[in-house]
């Protein structure tokens, strides 16, 4: 039997350290320490609610990151 794959982990990185950043600066950062998937959102963008490990949401206003979030 075939073994059953295990979810991508997620990097030990805390989302909060990317509030304030530069939101170019941010995603470079979150790439680098192993998000496989980094996505800015504007404010009050309408998004799924599903969770994907190894995704990192930004919600951007003016070039900032205001809020980071997982999945």
């Amino acid at each position: 039997m075939a073994p059953i794959p295990s979810p991508p982990g997620e990097p030990q990185d805390s989302p909060e350290g990317y509030v304030g950043l530069d939101a170019e600066r941010a995603e470079r950062l979150a790439r680098e320490r192993g998000w496989s998937t980094v996505r800015p959102l504007p404010p009050g963008a309408v998004i799924t609610m599903e969770y994907r490990a190894g995704r990192l949401n930004f919600e951007v206003d003016d070039g900032r990151v205001v809020r980071a979030w997982k999945g």
